[in-house]
């Protein structure tokens, strides 16, 4: 369906499933790019038929291809960086149409897109995100003015002490860059794809969890509703904007895409163990900024709420700590707004809030804000970005970093997609390749795209060294 036939008069929200206009453009000039590519490396076939859609594109024979990121965190993030440079030696980088990631993977991703044309200068780039990673965290100073930045938006959760404590422990810097302006609509890279889930649907079982943000568009990729990216986040009723709210930055962006384990009770615990040892650095850091009164009260307040919440993880009783935070707080939000978010992550608006249309599923109609998560929590690849009709994707190289079973993304993407009516290729995997699975697999169907999956931990990377557990 066309998206101007089906949003409402003078809607700022898109309901259709064509592509957007400016990613339309992006992919007619990529594909040049891959063309050339393909051509040197003497692997172009004129032969339509080979692809799924290729009858209908001004370059017939010319495959569109999307790599993916999973999950798995800082392994992930190394690991995709890696991945891209052998891409890169093996000439081939400039085959790929779309780069989409999942969690750890959407990290690299924003490490890489900080940097124009990235792509063309990756060894350069390799070595200066390596640095990084080698180098010192982020100072407490930085952190907590960040934390006092996010305090300010409309919507103070989880994910931004999950960003301000967790996420650059990992990353090592405080990108405040938004994802449209880290794009450049002449870019000579992959068109990039952020994933995330809806947690509502996730939760209940029922409408369109899959949620995609690109630099032009953010929204629910299976359904087809989408909204302008710089104005994700902003209030919206009827499919118009009511309030607007300044576009995620990249950070909050990495601890949207990067929350997998937020519902994990041993994680909680790590996560206010950050918080209570936050607490504690500030009460000995004399760079914060404050008065020693402010921030004695400020670290008080803190390290009693850390300690609160891993009371009520441990099964103790928190009573105690709760009077002495009130008895503490004069004033001193920042800190209690941590307290009363400790079950929100990701909170936004809902670009959908009210919107009359019977393509949506009124699942996510009908609430004014929405929570987002870690798609990995549901699929730890993002299939459910490329695999978009209109995307046309014809061959699907699945990157995966996950620990444990090395099919379990793709075995679960295919299921997921018989019972959605979404063509993908039948998954059938050898009894004895579970424990000791081969460098890559090549699954194929007719009208649907070609999918080679890759697991990092293989016999051929890990030789006699590989071993798996369930």
């Amino acid at each position: 369906m066309d998206g101007s036939s089906s949003s409402p008069r003078g809607s700022e929200v898109r309901i259709g499933h064509s592509l957007n206009k400016d990613e339309e453009a992006f992919v007619a000039r990529r594909r040049n790019t891959v063309l050339q590519c393909l051509q040197r490396l003497q692997i172009y076939r004129d032969d339509e038929a080979n692809f799924v859609g290729g009858g209908q594109r001004a370059m017939p024979g010319v495959p569109n291809i999307a790599l993916l990121g999973s999950g798995g965190g800082q392994r992930a993030m190394v690991g995709l960086l890696g991945s891209l440079v052998q891409l890169d030696k093996a000439g081939l980088l400039d085959c790929i149409l779309y780069l989409s990631g999942v969690s750890g993977s959407t990290w690299c991703m924003a490490s890489l897109y900080q940097e124009p044309d990235w792509s063309t200068k990756l060894d350069t780039m390799k070595d200066k995100i390596i640095k990084r990673l080698s180098g010192p965290v982020v100072s407490f100073t930085e952190a907590f003015k960040k934390l006092e930045k996010y305090y300010n938006k409309h919507f103070f959760s989880l994910t931004d002490v999950w960003a301000v404590l967790t996420v650059t422990e990992y990353v090592k810097e405080i990108n405040e860059h938004t994802l449209t302006e880290e794009w450049n609509h002449d870019s000579k890279d992959p068109f990039p794809i952020y994933t995330l889930i809806d947690k509502q649907c996730r939760q209940q079982g029922h409408g369109d969890p899959w949620f995609e943000i690109s630099p032009y568009e953010a929204g629910y990729s299976v359904t087809g509703a989408f909204v302008d990216t710089c104005n994700f986040g902003s209030q919206f009723d009827n499919g118009s904007k009511k309030n607007h709210q300044d576009g995620l930055d990249m950070l909050y962006l990495q601890a949207l895409c990067g929350s997998a384990l937020a519902e994990s009770e041993d994680i909680k615990k790590f996560n206010w163990q950050q918080i209570k040892d936050f607490g504690k650095c500030l009460g000995t850091n004399n760079e914060v900024g404050h008065n020693s009164s402010a921030v004695d009260k400020q670290c008080q307040v803190l390290t009693d709420l850390a300690n609160m919440n891993l009371c009520v993880l441990n099964g103790e009783d928190p009573s105690d700590l709760d009077q002495s935070i009130r008895t503490t707080l004069n004033g001193l939000q920042i800190r209690y707004s941590i307290y009363q978010s400790m079950n929100d992550w990701g909170k936004n608006y809902n670009f959908l809030y009210n919107i009359t249309d019977k393509t949506v599923p009124s699942a996510v109609l009908e609430s004014e804000t929405r929570d987002y998560e870690d798609a990995g929590l549901l699929l730890n690849s993002p299939y459910f970005s490329v695999l978009r009709k209109e995307r046309d994707i014809d061959l699907i190289i699945s990157l995966d970093f996950s620990d444990g079973d090395p099919f379990v993304t793709v075995r679960e993407a295919a299921e997921m997609c018989k019972k959605l009516n979404i063509p993908f290729p039948e998954v059938n995997i050898p009894t004895e390749d579970v424990k000791k699975p081969k460098d890559f697999y090549v699954y194929k169907g007719q009208n649907a795209p070609s999918v080679i999956h890759i697991p990092l931990f293989n016999v051929v990377n890990c030789g006699g060294k590989l071993r798996l557990t369930s």
